[in-house]
């Protein structure tokens, strides 16, 4: 069974790179045939596809926000961060980490993600 949560700070200051680090148990990132995504919700919004990191350690992220996201593994401690760089205040969201065992090409709908962290609250603001 596949787990993932969430961790990193609940404020950001708008400028400033939003970093959070999503927690693997019950898989390994290296090799479980699955892609680890970065989901966000804004307010009053639907859920956002920001990026992948795959198993075999590359990267696709949304077009719209590729210009300011990484996505990055440490596979030894079973973990995979999300940087977005330059927020404002429309990038508070509840952010999710989620893995699916399709790519971003074959996914058609949220049930293709198998898994999902409980998310966790981001807030920029000065």
């Amino acid at each position: 069974q596949v787990q993932l949560q969430e961790s990193g700070p609940g404020l950001v200051k708008p400028s400033q790179t939003l970093s959070l680090t999503c927690t693997v148990s019950g898989g390994s990132l290296s090799t479980n045939y699955y892609y680890w995504s970065w989901i966000r919700q804004r307010p009053g919004k639907g859920l956002e596809w920001i990026g992948y990191i795959s198993f075999g350690g590359s990267t696709y992220y949304s077009p719209s926000l590729k210009s300011r996201t990484s996505i990055t593994r440490d596979t030894s401690k079973g973990q995979f961060t999300l940087q977005l760089r330059s927020v404002t205040p429309e990038d508070t969201a509840v952010y999710y980490c989620a893995s699916s065992a399709k790519s971003i090409r074959e996914v058609t709908s949220l049930n293709d993600y198998d898994y999902w962290g409980q998310g966790t609250q981001v807030t920029v603001s000065s």
